[in-house]
């Protein structure tokens, strides 16, 4: 099968994710091609049978290279089987709140893009308060001190769940090969 990974990413947590998912199918026996969206350019995604795109929430949305690129690629992504990688903090917690605030932010999406999803994995991110501004730092000390207590708020943490998001990959990936 040649899919097509194409991702955005802030901070890194999603490229490593993209990245992970690509060796991951290519050890499988799958051929992969591998873009940062905001480097993209042009993509004919005829050339792939399935795409897996991926991009991180931040302040209630996905980064609008994500948005456009769905976008302008509706029609050939309702074309083929597709996923959809939803990296958040929220994605690590079980807090009903989040939760619905991640279907929120999906609906919000697709509604904009004309796009949706063939299926939608939430995936948590990482905490890496090392790659943030001031600002930022400010208020993701805040969020993580309410969410997760016993973390270290000065030291980078990742929550990101790799044997669930392996085990999400395989039967999305079996569902659709050939």
């Amino acid at each position: 099968m040649k899919l097509f990974i194409g991702y955005a990413s802030t901070e890194g947590q999603t490229r490593k994710i993209a990245r992970h998912l690509m060796d991951r199918l290519v050890d499988l026996g799958h051929s992969v091609e591998l873009a940062a969206l905001a480097e993209a350019g042009p993509v004919d995604l005829t050339r792939f049978d399935a795409a897996v795109l991926g991009a991180s929430v931040h302040i209630g949305h996905y980064q609008s290279v994500l948005s456009d690129f769905a976008e302008a690629h509706a029609d050939a992504l309702a074309a083929m089987p597709t996923l959809l990688l939803s990296v958040s903090l929220a994605a690590a917690g079980h807090d009903a709140e989040d939760w619905r605030g991640l279907e929120t932010i999906l609906s919000d999406f697709t509604q904009a893009t004309g796009w949706t999803p063939g299926q939608v994995v939430q995936v948590a991110g990482a905490y890496e308060p090392s790659k943030y501004d001031v600002f930022r730092r400010f208020v993701m000390r805040r969020i993580i001190a309410a969410k997760d207590p016993e973390a270290d708020l000065d030291w980078d943490k990742e929550y990101t769940d790799w044997d669930d998001l392996n085990a999400q990959m395989d039967t999305w990936i079996a569902s659709h090969a050939a």
